[in-house]
């Protein structure tokens, strides 16, 4: 089945990437890459939405979705050099995704299968020793680029709009890349896969919120190994903790838990002064209640609140910043998703009066807004929903977008009122300029 261009032209005619066309209908960008390529077909709930973002009757759909007659493929030939990374031209091919968002997604993705294979090569050079003054260098090194990821943490804790920090820590990477081609020692390289752990769970939060979820399980994938090969178990089960996200938005809760079983297993071989398996145990149980298990999902919040029995600074504020503060938003997700509606407003209710990132805030509110759906109390919703509208507005975060668009399924169950007509309309509007 050849390549449905005509397809691909007039979604790149109305200014949509392949990113931002899965973004706004809520799947995966390879899923709308296999409709441009002619090796799918969008699911018959997803044509409506997809007819009114291309501007589109059903028909004229149909018309754009009917397989061509193949034509050859030429691969463009690729140049290697080494540290070098060299960009494809961009085509047809590229399925409308030249923009600066795409471009930069791009380099980034080349830039992490280069790091990734770097950081798992193994020194072969003799060893240099410690007084050496290359060793010194290198300490330096990576100590500048240590404090360099914290202060990259910082920034995207602070950012209104999460996909801003990108490109900082693209570059970044860029360097730490540099540093691994040339690294002399053992000790040298595994300083360096700790950074690249560190720096590529961050990566894969930016893309997380974006809702480029391949972008950050890929992301998410290298931290876990570069967290291995630093031999930091901690490192490695966040990054494997972060993974298992991506399968809970995706709808995919077996797959998180294989995930969280693992990350559990390798959290216990880390620093029993850090909260990391307390962390692993509090997302198990947003896992749990999507399977439904009330019990098992108890257990693990219980093993999460043991986090407050340990003393001294229990996370770095980087790849590990659970400290117990979120678990009161955290019980009202899981009661959400087990219907215990009492139990989930009272722990949300008691979390918007904390401290909290206007993208968490985002995030309760559209909980609680759910809760008035499952209420029928149309006030509450369009209270709650509304200032979760106005906040995802102003962070540009996918991650509340994508919250209030599983909200937005579910209006159609109510009444007609102008209220609830208003809200879909509003919601409608941010999913198309997200």
């Amino acid at each position: 089945m050849g390549p449905r261009k005509a397809l691909v032209r007039r979604w790149k005619a109305l200014g949509y990437s392949q990113e931002r066309l899965a973004q706004d209908l809520g799947v995966d960008t390879t899923t709308v890459g296999r409709w441009g390529r002619g090796q799918g077909e969008p699911q018959a709930y997803i044509r409506p939405k997809l007819a009114k973002r291309l501007q589109l009757t059903l028909p004229e759909l149909d018309e754009l979705l009917k397989p061509e007659t193949p034509e050859p493929v030429i691969l463009p030939a690729v140049r290697k050099a080494q540290g070098v990374l060299v960009r494809r031209t961009a085509s047809d091919n590229d399925l409308g995704t030249g923009d600066l968002d795409e471009m930069i997604r791009r380099e980034f993705l080349g830039l992490l299968t280069v790091t990734g294979t770097l950081a798992a090569l193994p020194i072969t050079s003799e060893a240099v020793p410690a007084d050496h003054p290359l060793t010194a260098s290198a300490n330096h090194e990576v100590a500048a680029y240590t404090a360099m990821n914290s202060h990259l943490w910082q920034i995207f804790a602070l950012a209104k709009t999460k996909r801003t920090v990108l490109p900082m820590v693209q570059s970044h990477a860029r360097y730490v890349a540099d540093t691994l081609a040339t690294v002399r020692t053992e000790h040298e390289r595994q300083q360096l896969c700790a950074v690249v752990g560190d720096l590529f769970q961050l990566a894969g939060e930016i893309h997380f919120d974006s809702n480029n979820y391949t972008d950050a399980a890929q992301s998410y994938t290298l931290a876990a190994s570069a967290g291995r090969e630093a031999r930091n178990p901690d490192l490695s089960a966040c990054a494997l903790t972060r993974h298992a996200f991506v399968s809970i938005y995706e709808n995919r809760p077996r797959d998180a838990a294989s995930l969280l079983v693992a990350a559990a297993e390798t959290a216990k071989r880390g620093d029993r002064q850090l909260s990391t398996r307390h962390w692993v145990a509090a997302v198990q149980a947003e896992v749990f209640a999507s399977l439904g298990d009330l019990s098992a999902c108890k257990r693990a919040l219980d093993r999460a609140e043991e986090v407050h029995e340990l003393s001294g600074p229990v996370q770095n504020g980087g790849w590990l910043r659970f400290d117990g503060s979120r678990l009161a938003e955290e019980r009202g997700t899981c009661y959400v998703r087990l219907g215990r509606l009492d139990l989930a407003e009272l722990s949300l209710t008691d979390a918007l009066g904390q401290p909290m990132s206007m993208r968490r805030r985002g995030s309760v509110l559209a909980e609680l807004a759910t809760i008035g759906i499952q209420k029928r109390n149309i006030d509450q919703l369009v209270s709650y929903a509304s200032q979760a509208v106005d906040l995802a507005a102003q962070t540009k975060s996918g991650y509340v977008v994508r919250k209030l668009e599983g909200l937005q399924v579910q209006l159609q169950s109510l009444p007609s009122d102008g209220r609830v007509t208003a809200l879909n309309d509003q919601i409608t509007a941010l999913s198309v300029n997200a």
